[in-house]
Order: C-alpha cells, then structure tokens, then sequence
C-alpha cells in the first residue's frame, strides 16, 4: 500500500539493504516469503520489527509505514490480489457504463465493520467526501479521487457533496468519473478510498484512530507509542478469515538480525554485512533465505525545481551527470541495486529500456555547470538538502552523491535531518530546496502513477513544482487513451523529458531483496507493492 505513497502513491526509505537501522527499517523486510497456503492454519503469532506509523487514518495516509497496517484494519470497494489483479473487496461486483464514466458497484451484504454493524452504500458516500473535505486536509485526496465528478468542487469549498457520487440502495453506489480512464480501478485500492464508520470518526474526534472501527482482516488491539502494535482477527470480516491469532509489532527498535537470531521477530532484511554468512549454503541460516523479487519503487534525490540555483536546467542536468551510479551500485550496494537513468522501474508497464538518461559524464557535468547562472560559487545560492532521520547522520549513499558533487563541480551543500512525519508535511507543501533519503513505490500497477502522479504541473504530489507543458500534455492525452500501445507510448515520451529536464536526481531501483524468514512461518507472499496479506500467513506448529 503504498501508498506516498499506496498510496501512495506510497514515498519510502531505504535503509534494511545498507544495514542500517531506524525507523525506516520495516520498509524492505514487509515483502517476504512465498508458500502455498492451505485452508486450514494453526494460528499463532507473527512477529515483525516495525516503527511508528505517521498515521492511522486511511485518508491521512501516504507512505508505507503507515500504509502497511492501515492495509490490514481497513478495506474498500476493490482490492490488488497477490497477483496484481484488481479483485472484488466489499463491493462483490461492479457494472461499467459504455462511455466507462460510470460505475455501479454491489456492495457484499455481509460486509461488516469490526463492531459487526454493515457496510452500506452510504457509509462509502460519507467516507469519500470525509477524504475530500478541505477540513481532513487528506495530502492525496486530489490524487486518488480527483477524477469523480465533483471531488474538486468539495476539495475547492465549492460543494457540499460529491455530485459524482450517488447512493442507489443500501446495497448499490454509483460514481461517475470526468472521462474513460483505465487506471480508475486500480485507484480505488488505495487507503484514500477506504469506508470508515462516521460514527466511530465523530465520536472519536481527534483520537479516532486509538480505537478505529476497520472492516479490514485485523483489529486494533493495542498501540503503545515506541513500544509495539498488535493486531487481533476480525471476526466479522467477509472474505477468508485472517489465520494467526496474533500480529505483533515491535516499535521499540534494535538490530533487526540479532533480534531475528535471537528469536524475537520471525523475518528481517539482512544488510551487507552479514550478506556473505547468509549466503553460504554451509550456514544453517542460509536455509531461511529468501530472495524476494524487487519492488516497483524507485529511489531519488529531488529539486524544487522554482528556488534557486535549481530553477536552471543546466546546473540541474551539471549534479545528475557528476554522480557515478555504477559505482555506487557496485561499491556501496555490492549490486542490491540497479541504477536508474529513468523514472519508471523494470516490470512496471511502459518500462523504456533503450531510455538513456543522464549517465556519468563528468567533463560534460563541467560544461553544463559553466554553462548555467550559477557557475559561480561565491554567488550560488545555499543549498540544503533535507532527508528524514535523526541523530544528524545521512545515508551513506547521500554522502557519496555529495562527495561526488563537491569533487567534481565544487557544489557544497548543507545537509539536515528532520522527523519522518514532519518531513511528509514538508515535503507535501513543497517546503524543500532539495528533497533525499525517500523513494516512490507503486501503489498500482500502471505508468500513470509514477509520471502522471509525481510530474504533472498540478498535481499534489508534484513536490518539486516541475512544469513542462507538453510533459502536460502527453500525460493529459495518456489519462483517456483506450489504445494501450499508444498510451504507452504518450508516456514514454513524456518520461524522457522529465528525465532530460533533470527534474530529479533519479539514484536507483531496487533489486533482488534478501529476507530471512523463519520456517514455522507459512503463506507470506513476496509482491513488489505494499497491500493486505497477513490474514493468509499462519505459524506451523510442531
């Protein structure tokens, strides 16, 4: 779920693959082991290192930390299978208008929220104009819901409701969008969509979330700040009944592998460190290795391309081509990455291998940074880079990417850390010169929610304030294309010139992800995407 992030969009950290530990570890080690699960299970209870979610309200939701839970104690109209298919989630079936503006969805009448009370078709209507009132200040509203008529005028305070959005029955909702969009599903997966109950968010008032009223696989049963969530089954819920007894989240912190060792968690990420002794077979431990396939994610450092000196095209395009991603690649990730020269990640449709990128070039870097207004360095505007974390440290490949910066063209920077939270309102309100230390998963499988969501001009997720108008345009002409191919291809064009424009410093994809999974642990699933899974993993027992 990512999502900003699953959004959404879901933003991430990247720090398991480095051997790094903080709050951001739970960002590589939530994607695991794949075994066939059987009908029946065994229970018991499935231990994870984890942080403190920004938030768990759906529709404040954006990044996977949050993301991740938020996926287990809440659902919606239609769901990603393990597979990727969009599958039926509360709403059992659906109907598509021919002009595919309109959809009417069936509601499952034996859907229930956790106090067992039903889901009805109105309960949906209230939580999608609950997300899209300017007074829930949802970051991603606009982003996944924006294509409902009349969203806009509500996000605006140009409505009461949302027009697009009508009760028919109990049992029946139907949403208009503003035009045939193939991704409109797809959208609808993510935690913005989510039904709430208005009674449990009203009477709850600012501390809603300290007991929510989910219709998803899990309830809350406790959440102790810094020390751990967990986790209980719903009884009530419509589709296959969650198997363990008991999800636990450690929130207190520590070194994953030795808490893995030591049998404190059942999974972890390995870093570099200990990659070598995992990997040899003549370690008992190799045998719980697990390669995960890699996610749809990639990993940036971005420019607020409207504050100086990184409103001029060449001192950006000058920073891409100093910095040396094959190396970084090889010497600082021994090859757990792949460098990007584009936007979108290997797998994600529309991926465009021939595009060439900025690919190191640093007598061409020279040029391109005399060639700009802020050739001069006792004139060049201060440079910060914000990345989240604490403790005044950076990540190492930040410091290598600055190293390389300063060696090559002489650009110093300062470098600041802040609180994950705070950097998300940061970052949402384009606050940042220069934004590192995140990446961007998929929340669904389409090219539209990597180049649409995080590079057209308007859009809220656009937190460099980049702005091409025929980058526009393309995306604009690519939301309502019904041929595929040539969908595709409108993207693909508009990539390269955000790549070309240097809107960011793209740095890596992820690639094979090594886990460590206990082998009681049983029907935990590998997906390059952030979603609800954990009502199918169950502990064997002996």
């Amino acid at each position: 779920m990512k999502k900003l992030i699953s959004l959404m969009m879901i933003l991430v950290l990247l720090v398991i693959s480095c051997g790094q530990e903080n709050e951001a570890v739970n960002e590589t080690i939530e994607e695991s082991s794949s075994i066939e699960t059987p009908e029946t299970s065994n229970g018991g209870t499935f231990r994870q290192l984890w942080s403190d979610p920004p938030t768990l309200d759906p529709h404040l939701t954006g990044d996977t930390t949050s993301g991740a839970i938020v996926a287990e104690l809440y659902s919606g109209l239609v769901a990603l299978d393990t597979e990727l298919n969009i599958v039926p989630d509360i709403a059992e079936s659906w109907d598509i208008s021919e002009d595919g503006k309109r959809y009417v969805f069936h509601l499952r009448e034996n859907a229930k929220f956790h106090d067992g009370s039903i889901v009805t078709a109105q309960d949906f209507k209230w939580s999608l104009e609950r997300a899209s009132s300017p007074d829930t200040e949802s970051p991603l509203a606009d982003t996944y819901l924006g294509d409902i008529v009349g969203v806009k005028d509500l996000l605006n305070n140009r409505a009461n409701e949302i027009v697009g959005v009508k009760v028919i029955d109990k049992h029946t909702l139907a949403i208009t969008i503003d035009a045939p969009k193939a991704y409109f599903l797809a959208k609808l997966t993510y935690p913005t969509s989510y039904v709430l109950d208005q009674d449990n968010v009203e009477q709850g008032g600012k501390n809603w979330t300290d007991n929510p009223n989910g219709t998803g696989p899990f309830k809350l049963g406790e959440y102790k700040i810094g020390e751990r969530i967990i986790l209980e089954p719903n009884e009530y819920f419509y589709r296959s009944k969650a198997k363990l007894d008991k999800v636990i989240f450690n929130l207190a912190g520590g070194q994953s592998m030795a808490m893995y060792e030591n049998g404190e968690i059942d999974i972890t990420g390995i870093g570099l460190a200990d990659l070598d002794r995992v990997r040899d077979t003549a370690n008992p431990i190799n045998s719980e290795l697990v390669i995960a396939p890699p996610e749809f994610s990639i990993y940036y450092i971005g420019f607020h391309t409207g504050q100086p000196p990184f409103d001029d095209i060449k001192f950006r395009q000058a920073l891409n081509y100093s910095v040396d991603k094959e190396l970084i690649a090889k010497e600082l990730y021994s090859g757990l990455t792949m460098p990007a020269y584009g936007i979108l990640p290997p797998g994600m449709p529309g991926y465009n291998s021939k595009l060439e990128g900025m690919r190191f070039d640093p007598e061409k870097a020279k040029e391109l940074i005399m060639q700009s207004k802020y050739s001069d360095p006792a004139t060049r505007p201060r440079i910060i880079i914000t990345s989240p974390g604490t403790g005044g440290s950076s990540t190492l490949d930040l410091e290598v990417v600055t190293q390389m910066w300063k060696k090559t063209l002489g650009v110093e920077v300062e470098i600041q850390n802040v609180e994950w939270a705070t950097y998300l309102q940061d970052l949402n309100k384009q606050r940042l010169q220069v934004f590192a230390g995140i990446g961007w998963q998929a929340d669904y499988p389409d090219p539209q929610n990597f180049l649409d969501v995080l590079f057209f001009s308007k859009s809220d997720l656009n937190h460099g304030a980049y702005s091409n108008p025929v980058v526009d345009d393309r995306l604009e002409k690519a939301r309502v294309e019904s041929n595929s191919q040539i969908r595709m291809g409108l993207y693909s064009k508009a990539e390269e010139i955000i790549v070309n424009d240097a809107a960011w410093l793209p740095l890596w994809h992820g690639s094979e992800r090594y886990v460590l999974i206990k082998p009681y642990v049983k029907g935990y699933k590998m997906t390059p995407l952030t979603m609800s899974k954990l009502k199918d993993v169950y502990i064997e027992n002996d």
